[in-house]
């Protein structure tokens, strides 16, 4: 985050941030596997999982930012005109705390045992329903930005479930790696460590992601009624529009 800090001054956009996220996360996930004593081998699979996960939101986020260049709009809100003292206070700073405390799973993992594969393979299982929604939700968004012939809303695909499958997806892969990590080593780390799937999910839709998105995006033609058919977060059928 020291870094990312002394990036962000030298290019006048906080956003950069963003592009930290996934390889923070992977970073302790190396760590982990190269001084820990727990089980081998799902060590190196959760090196893997946030790796993957990682490495492809933080290729994503910075082509997109080579695309866009302007500040983001939730971090322009955030610092309220505030100059780099303030984001180093309310920004990396914190995402800096951040990293550390939603990786608690897999520092867990690092230094303990396997109890049940089982969950080891639920865990896996929610984490690839995590990246497809990414994923495939950043494709279609693409796609989208690309057709002449598209309208003011994005609602094709998995949008028309939720107005935000990638944060959804985000969620999905961090209960999958808290699954992998924690509750697959037990009860008590599962429980003592279930605080960070839930903040990151807290994160996501209410702090920095889905809620902090929508006070701008609602300000566009068309938006509000399709927000008004279409779940926020958890992807359901889309609702059909009343009768006056």
């Amino acid at each position: 985050m020291t870094v990312t800090a002394v990036v962000s001054r030298r290019v006048g956009r906080v956003s950069v941030v963003d592009v930290t996220w996934g390889v923070g996360l992977t970073l302790v996930a190396l760590v982990c596997v190269l001084v820990g004593d727990g089980t081998p081998w799902r060590r190196v699979l959760l090196l893997v999982l946030v790796a993957l996960w990682g490495g492809r939101l933080s290729w994503y986020i910075y082509r997109r930012q080579r695309a866009h260049p302007e500040e983001d709009p939730r971090y322009a809100a955030m610092l309220g005109g505030g100059g780099f003292g303030v984001a180093v206070r309310k920004v990396f700073l914190v995402q800096g705390v951040a990293i550390w405390f939603v990786a608690l799973p897999i520092q867990v993992a690092g230094f303990s045992s396997v109890r049940s594969e089982v969950l080891v393979g639920v865990g896996v299982a929610l984490w690839v329903v995590g990246v497809v929604f990414e994923s495939v939700g950043d494709a279609q968004l693409a796609a989208y930005k690309r057709d002449p012939d598209r309208g003011p809303v994005m609602d094709r695909g998995l949008w028309a479930w939720t107005r935000h499958p990638n944060y959804f997806g985000d969620a999905c892969v961090w209960w999958g790696l808290w699954t992998v990590g924690a509750l697959a080593s037990g009860w008590l780390p599962g429980l003592l460590t279930v605080v960070a799937p839930l903040a990151m999910t807290y994160f996501l839709v209410f702090a920095t992601g889905a809620r902090l998105l929508e006070q701008t995006m609602m300000r566009r033609p068309g938006y509000p009624e399709y927000a008004a058919r279409t779940s926020m977060f958890v992807p359901l059928p889309p609702r059909r529009p009343r009768r006056p």
